[in-house]
């Protein structure tokens, strides 16, 4: 009798949980949403506007406020 595959999870540095599909997710409230794509990129930034899966959205570039001697020594070397 074949055993049944296990399906593998990829975690990313700084980006989406790769997993082999299909998949079937359960989110918080209840809801199953399911994806029959070969590799489904699971959102773990909660950036995604197509949460729970990946757009991509980790990738942008979040500005960090400057303290004003940072600012101000940053301005002097311009």
């Amino acid at each position: 009798m074949p055993q049944p595959s296990v399906p593998r999870v990829t975690l990313t540095d700084g980006g989406p949980m790769l997993v082999e599909g299909p998949v079937e997710l359960e989110l918080p409230d209840g809801e199953r949403v399911r994806s029959e794509r070969p590799v489904v990129a699971v959102c773990t930034c909660r950036r995604s506007k197509r949460f729970p899966f990946c757009d991509t959205s980790h990738r942008k570039k979040v500005r960090q406020a400057r303290n004003d001697d940072e600012s101000a020594s940053q301005d002097r070397t311009r």
